[in-house]
């Protein structure tokens, strides 16, 4: 069977060597050694001054919405993954739509200009697949209207744009580490802030709001990433340029034998150092996606779908804007499998069962 990826395991050796460590300090939780390390190398490797581990990449997005004290209505994405959505909606906000751009996927600026309104506190975009958002029109956009911009980068690890880390844009970044992602804990991901001040508060949130084990800084819950799953990040973490390296030459592999007669690809953004994170293609009908994932699903091949459907469609939100492009997208959307050990063999069927 190959699915749409595999989770990458480090030698077993080296993670049990971690969780020696955990077993002679018998600490588990509660911003053990492990995560701290994780938390340093991390910053170091993805060139940001700031970064927290946390217990999973949804959490990871409600903490900056809470910390930020949101309210009203924020501008949102409807292609992306639920948590993008669902996060608003848990910290009592109204996720607005804006459409997105049909080359690369992500938010479209003017149609995020048209849904502010008076009620609006901020801008919530996916850098989708691990491309940039037009992060210099967004950034504008939130100046001039006095609103916040947090980025969900959880398809991000390693992505640069301009030289620079992509998670330098925004008041906050979010990570997800989970099993599915090229880096990754297990579950798990990070808060990425640009301002000390909400660094602070999400660091006082993510642990209940304990400033020592007595005294407490406003309102918190329990985001804490364990020391097991920081051993798996840190088992992880050296083996980066092989992931990336495998995950390259995977891509240039479909690259190379796939016919774009049937399908496109969509466009990566100019000076970005991407990530090599997904491998879309787009069809031109539904019909032809469908036909096509029952050709694999008999070779016990099985894509998936990101991201279908258009968020807009969710049972608990509601939108009047015209959001054609999304659901166009995502009607059409197919991700081939992309791991660092798949085989030539299988991407010579996945692309012949493609080409027809």
């Amino acid at each position: 069977m190959i699915n749409v990826t595999k989770t990458f395991l480090p030698p077993k050796e080296e993670y049990e060597d971690l969780l020696d460590r955990i077993w002679k300090s018998s600490w588990l939780t509660n911003r053990g050694e492990l995560v701290k390390r994780l938390e340093r190398d991390l910053k170091e490797y993805l060139a940001v001054e700031d970064l927290l581990c946390v217990n999973n990449g949804t959490i990871a997005l409600q903490l900056p919405i809470r910390a930020m004290d949101l309210s009203g209505e924020i501008v949102t994405t409807p292609f992306s993954y639920v948590a993008t959505t669902s996060s608003i909606v848990w910290e009592h906000c109204t996720p607005v739509f804006a459409d997105i751009e049909a080359d690369n996927l992500t938010i479209d600026p003017s149609a995020v200009e048209a849904a502010v309104t008076d009620r609006t506190s901020a801008i919530l975009a996916t850098h989708v697949f691990g491309n940039p958002c037009d992060v210099d029109a967004l950034q504008d956009i939130a100046k001039s209207r006095g609103l916040k911009l947090i980025y969900d980068a959880a398809h991000c690890f390693g992505v640069t744009y301009r030289g620079e880390s992509l998670l330098r844009w925004g008041d906050a970044s979010t990570l997800s580490f989970h099993a599915t992602k090229l880096f990754h804990t297990g579950e798990g991901g990070a808060v990425v802030c640009n301002d000390p001040e909400l660094s602070e508060k999400v660091y006082f949130a993510h642990n209940f709001g304990h400033d020592g084990p007595e005294k407490f800084r406003g309102l918190g819950i329990n985001a804490k990433m364990s020391e097991l799953q920081a051993a798996m990040g840190l088992a992880i973490l050296p083996h980066m340029d092989r992931i990336l390296d495998d995950r390259r030459r995977v891509t240039e592999s479909y690259d190379e034998l796939l016919n774009f007669e049937a399908f496109a690809k969509p466009s990566i953004r100019d000076d970005t150092g991407w990530n090599y994170a997904y491998y879309p293609v787009i069809f031109e009908r539904p019909a032809d996606l469908e036909q096509c994932i029952g050709r694999l699903n008999e070779q016990d091949i099985f894509p998936r779908r990101y991201f279908y459907p258009s968020l807009d469609s969710l049972p608990y939100v509601s939108t009047t804007v015209d959001l054609a492009v999304s659901r166009r997208i995502a009607e059409n959307i197919l991700c081939l499998p992309l791991f660092t050990d798949l085989g030539e063999d299988a991407q010579e069927t996945i692309c012949n069962t493609l080409n027809g």
